[in-house]
């Protein structure tokens, strides 16, 4: 990192230290205009010590991870296994609380297909007491979920016959208070957005979680927006499971992470089997290695470990107290610049308090994809779609939507492009259809 660490992002000399860090943003995008990125909460740009701890591996570590006895062997599984640890101090968990996935949409995964296998008495008889659901049994999910928290549960409820409901949203998107009944005597699992990936909001946690202990319910968090945005610790927040990805949190694609509390990861069966995740094997029958091993089947993603790695210190060297504060001044600027422009509507809360700088808005008369095609030809990436949340728009009375979501490299010079580029599109498209 070419600045010193701690106070990273107080002045533009700061802020320019780091975005030079940053190689992608040095390029430039349609016609020679500079790139202008506000697509982080899609997919977060990677540091340079990032893309350099891999190609370091890869050009002197190489090698399988927990099975050769070589020194390239010993010091991939050294790597593997400190990069573990590094990400379960950045989010306040034990190393062996941590297991790697592909992303968080297998973590998810994971977690709902080992409850399947409780239900089929798979995985002895804990597994069966904290997992195994059956017909009357209730999964309360939220209306604000990214599918990938959403379709999971519905696919397990189809498999075991429990029944899913769920928490709605008010009119800005965030969890309404009035319809937390749902969580009842028979729920067992509750899912939640920890920061919604459209309208920014931050989940009342602690409230919810309260409710899931009065029911003896399990929490699962999906952490994916705010693992890179807010101090996180999963352990004060009491949540029993967590996903999040590594992409998202200036780390390489093709790593995730689950979260679970030692003792639940103990009892859950196996989702994926094979190779590296057992303890002994024969012909008839098979038993499982001690979690993480137990959910890490096959050939594991070791370098992508070890830019996650990177990434996380990365992070700890900016201050994540220091990066909320900075991202909340651009989340005010990015919600007033919006609101600024007439005929375009913000989706979600017109204040930033408890709200991530990712803001979804709908253009009157114009299409999202046709704003996001005009935003382009300015240089500007922004997210259009329903962004894998189709429930939460369709709560909001929109399809879809265009989204900007800033991050550590979001200079409110781009976001004054942005509000500028914005503002010129209705009157662009107006010309045009007439």
């Amino acid at each position: 990192m070419n600045a010193a660490g701690g106070q990273l992002l107080t002045t533009t000399a700061e802020l320019a230290a780091v975005r030079a860090d940053f190689p992608i943003l040095e390029r430039t995008v349609r016609g020679g205009r500079p790139l202008v990125y506000l697509d982080t909460a899609a997919t977060a740009q990677k540091p340079r010590c990032v893309l350099e701890a891999e190609q370091e591996f890869y050009e002197r570590t190489n090698a399988a991870v927990h099975r050769g006895a070589h020194q390239l062997a010993e010091e991939a599984t050294e790597a593997y296994e400190a990069a573990r640890a590094a990400v379960a101090a950045f989010v306040g968990a034990a190393e062996d609380e941590i297991v790697w996935t592909k992303n968080a949409t297998e973590a998810l995964n994971l977690v709902t297909y080992a409850f399947s296998n409780a239900s089929l008495g798979r995985g002895g008889d804990a597994a069966r007491e904290l997992f195994a659901l059956a017909p009357g049994d209730e999964i309360v999910v939220t209306e604000a979920e990214h599918h990938a928290n959403l379709v999971p549960w519905q696919e397990l409820c189809a498999r075991t016959g429990a029944t899913l409901r769920w928490i709605g949203t008010d009119d800005d998107g965030r969890l309404d208070p009035e319809t937390y009944s749902v969580i009842n005597e028979r729920t067992r699992v509750v899912a939640l957005t920890h920061a919604s990936n459209v309208t920014g909001a931050i989940s009342p946690v602690a409230d919810v979680v309260a409710l899931a202990r009065w029911a003896g319910a399990l929490v699962v968090l999906d952490a994916c927006q705010s693992a890179a945005h807010l101090p996180l610790d999963l352990r004060a927040l009491d949540v029993d499971f967590a996903a999040f990805s590594g992409h998202k949190m200036l780390g390489p694609t093709g790593v995730g992470v689950l979260y679970g509390k030692r003792d639940l990861l103990d009892a859950l069966p196996p989702f994926l089997t094979g190779g590296s995740m057992v303890e002994t094997v024969t012909m008839e029958t098979t038993t499982y290695a001690a979690p993480p091993n137990r959910f890490e089947a096959g050939t594991q993603m070791v370098a992508q470990t070890v830019g996650l790695h990177a990434a996380v210190n990365y992070l700890d060297e900016l201050g994540m107290d220091a990066l909320a504060v900075h991202e909340a001044a651009l989340t005010t600027q990015l919600l007033d610049g919006v609101a600024s422009v007439p005929g375009v509507r913000v989706l979600g809360p017109a204040d930033s308090s408890d709200r991530l700088a990712v803001v979804a808005f709908a253009v009157d008369g114009v299409h999202p994809h046709d704003v996001g095609q005009l935003l382009d030809d300015a240089g500007i990436a922004v997210r259009v779609g329903h962004h894998c949340a189709q429930p939460v728009h369709r709560r909001l009375g929109v399809h879809a939507s265009a989204r900007a979501s800033a991050g550590v490299y979001t200079t409110t010079d781009e976001i004054e492009a942005f509000v500028d580029a914005l503002g010129r599109v209705r009157a662009f498209f107006g010309a045009h259809h007439g």
